[in-house]
């Protein structure tokens, strides 16, 4: 860091690189203040230097070239908000080779390459910051990286994703289907033109892959989150997971197991109404973790947008400049283990929902029941309701039972002659 500044090279000018760039620029002496050095925007990578962004940018900032910041010798951090694989990891990997601090909001590279890059930082001595790649605005890094740091964490459970927390709310209090609820979400600004990244729960599996590496110290791909999004989901399910006194979230889970093992799966589940997730409204995101000395921590906010993200940026950019300000080696105290093993959902045990449109005759829920036997499934509770003269809904819960059991159990069900099919099958927390 030369002259008491920090000098920064931007990647992305979009939503959350605007905001960036606007408190850089325009709120300089609280932020001296704040870090104890000059934080200076030197240069921003971009694709059109000509477009507009609603902000004033100085002249000779903008550029279109990546060596105006990966190889300027005058640049002491690089900030990447531009998102995206590739070509965002290279110019990561790229900036730390070459001796730069790093700070991204980038959960696709964190995701997938962030034990790596945080390894390759403490090669090269330099800092890697990643706030802003999981929850927004929400401190969740930090929380594990300080003040959980004594910890061993046991379970990790998030309501990740704004949209589908959006549409998911919309479809139980108003009774839109998923269509109707995706395009209001869009409508308001909650949801991308094409959605399938929130609603099949790409988004929070990339976020729990994050969390899950950091709070037990594990290799977590996002390939090894068991993954599934809200498409099943219908507006009568929430009738019945109020009737049973639950709410639906889509929702990330990750625990350990006694051996040392975890499970990290994202999927729609029923939460009773009063796991504090539950509560959770809105675009919202919420993270609920247990440690075995602090117990339960909730931590709440907003999540995703322009605003939030860049308080995490930023505020990650002010805590860098005061390390270095000070001479504190602030390198993040993550060690990855390379022999803890994420399970396979089949070893996983929980419980399930099954909805089912079947004939409405004598012996048809001795048929239904007998599968359930024979698969060593344990029924909870059952509601069977007339829908017409011929058929009717029959929905079940089921105690804790091998998952890959629960799958085999759907299966063989909506096989039978007097089952016209299986409509919905949800986990229960």
């Amino acid at each position: 860091m030369q002259d008491a500044a920090l000098h920064i090279g931007l990647i992305g000018m979009g939503t959350v690189g605007t905001q960036v760039a606007d408190r850089l620029l325009n709120r300089r002496d609280t932020l001296r203040r704040r870090a104890g050095v000059e934080l200076l925007l030197k240069r921003a990578l971009v694709r059109d230097v000509d477009r507009q962004r609603g902000i004033e940018v100085p002249a000779g900032v903008l550029t279109t070239d990546p060596s105006a910041l990966l190889d300027n010798p005058e640049i002491d951090v690089v900030v990447e908000v531009a998102g995206g694989d590739e070509p965002a990891r290279s110019y990561l990997e790229r900036a730390i080779r070459s001796g730069k601090h790093v700070v991204t909001a980038n959960k696709v590279v964190m995701a997938k390459h962030g034990p790596e890059l945080l390894e390759l930082a403490g090669e090269m001595n330099v800092d890697v910051y990643f706030e802003a790649a999981v929850g927004g605005g929400i401190p969740l890094i930090s929380t594990f990286k300080v003040d959980l740091l004594a910890n061993e964490i046991q379970r990790i459970m998030a309501v990740i994703n704004g949209t589908t927390n959006y549409v998911l709310g919309r479809m139980a209090n108003q009774g839109l289907d998923l269509r109707e609820a995706v395009l209001e979400a869009q409508t308001a600004g909650y949801a991308e033109a094409d959605p399938t990244e929130d609603v099949g729960g790409f988004d929070a599996a990339y976020k729990l892959a994050i969390m899950a590496s950091i709070g037990f110290g594990a290799r977590v791909h996002p390939d090894q989150v068991y993954r599934e999004g809200i498409e099943g989901i219908e507006p009568v399910d929430f009738r019945y997971a109020r009737e049973l006194g639950y709410d639906v979230k889509l929702l990330a889970y990750a625990a350990r197991d006694g051996e040392g093992q975890i499970e990290a799966r994202v999927h729609p589940v029923l939460l009773p109404h009063g796991h504090p997730l539950a509560a959770v409204e809105g675009p919202a995101n919420a993270v609920y973790i247990e440690g075995d000395l602090v117990g339960p921590v909730l931590l709440q906010g907003l999540g995703a947008g322009g605003r939030p993200t860049a308080s995490s940026v930023v505020g990650d950019i002010i805590d860098l400049a005061r390390s270095i300000h000070r001479q504190v080696q602030n390198r993040a105290a993550f060690e990855f283990d390379p022999d803890v093993r994420v399970m396979s959902m089949d070893e996983v045990r929980s419980r399930a929902y099954f909805r089912c449109h079947v004939a409405d005759r004598p012996g048809v829920l001795a048929k239904i029941c007998t599968v359930f036997g024979e698969e060593g499934v344990s029924i909870a509770s059952a509601i069977q309701k007339e829908s017409d003269d011929v058929s009717a809904e029959f929905v079940v819960t089921t105690h804790p039972a091998a998952d890959a059991a629960l799958r085999r159990t759907r299966a063989r069900i909506a096989r039978l002659d007097v089952v016209d099919a299986v409509d919905s099958f949800l986990r229960v927390l």
